[in-house]
């Protein structure tokens, strides 16, 4: 399936930077854009920069979208795509982590026909430790979520048709975890993704993760996941926790004291409870994804 120009323009190919006082990495990625993708849409999103980010847009004579305060990385990428005018989108970091020859390599899996394709980066490539084991963790769960390998959820590089990418665009947080929402987005609604080994830089200047702040938001990625695919596979397991716990209790108090008691009977309450939020958030979300298609 060929659905590539041998030459993207503006029309074709939109390249969308989320930058927070990125002077650094854009003063080495731009050039490099501008040398293999001169003719594409090249767009760098200001959120709120207080160096010179946006002054290094203006001398590489890119396309530039400033925001008065800085929003999130989300939001960033959000005004991005809005802005974009691309039929196909590519969607990376502008600290220098990302580099500008494996964008060939996902626009070559989107001319396969993929939906979207992303940059999977080598667990020796990624910042820390601790990023590392979060990420392990996420990708299982999410690969079990879809029973599909997923081989990076967070990964911030990626191509992807600027229509679907638009379809989930009111889903997408205004904070970190926005590659986490679209990919579990195009799972859920039937749209194919690929993955693409890549090697992640060292990125220029500093981060702007609070490992706190980020740490706990990051956990609510799990629910996340969870509501946006299959919510009965969440709440399911904790149902049956507490159905178990309440059948436990109940045959110890009926040994011990030969009576039901409140606590049973509150624990069962609550499995019951459960399962049914989870049935009902079960079909909220079929019915969500059901009305998307149809409008597709």
């Amino acid at each position: 399936m060929n659905t590539l120009p041998s030459k993207p323009t503006a029309d074709t190919l939109s390249i969308i930077l989320p930058a927070l006082n990125e002077e650094k990495g854009l003063s080495e990625l731009l050039p490099s854009l501008l040398k293999f993708y001169k003719d594409a849409e090249i767009i760098v999103v200001d959120s709120g920069s207080t160096d010179s980010t946006t002054q290094i847009a203006k001398d590489n004579g890119v396309k530039i979208v400033a925001m008065p305060y800085a929003y999130g990385n989300g939001a960033a990428i959000k005004s991005g795509i809005r802005a974009a005018s691309g039929e196909l989108l590519i969607l990376m970091d502008a600290d220098g982590q990302h580099k500008v020859e494996d964008i060939s390599k996902l626009l070559q899996r989107i001319d396969q026909g993929y939906d979207m394709a992303v940059g999977a980066r080598h667990s020796s490539t990624q910042a820390t430790f601790g990023r590392r084991i979060a990420n392990t963790i996420y990708n299982r769960f999410a690969s079990w979520m879809t029973n599909r390998k997923i081989e990076d959820l967070t990964s911030g590089m990626r191509a992807v048709k600027s229509r679907y990418a638009r379809e989930f665009l009111h889903l997408y947080p205004n904070g970190f975890s926005y590659p986490t929402t679209i990919t579990m987005a195009f799972f859920r609604s039937g749209l194919s993704v690929s993955y693409v080994p890549i090697k992640a830089g060292v990125r220029k200047g500093s981060s702007h993760i609070n490992p706190l702040r980020d740490g706990i938001r990051f956990l609510l990625i799990i629910f996340k996941i969870g509501t946006l695919y299959s919510p009965l596979k969440v709440f399911m397991p904790l149902s049956l926790i507490h159905f178990l716990a309440a059948l436990g209790y109940y045959g110890y108090t009926f040994i011990t004291m030969h009576r039901l008691t409140n606590m049973s009977v509150i624990l069962f309450s609550i499995s019951s409870l459960i399962f049914l939020m989870g049935l009902l958030s079960e079909q909220i979300t079929n019915l969500y994804y059901a009305i998307h298609q149809q409008d597709r």
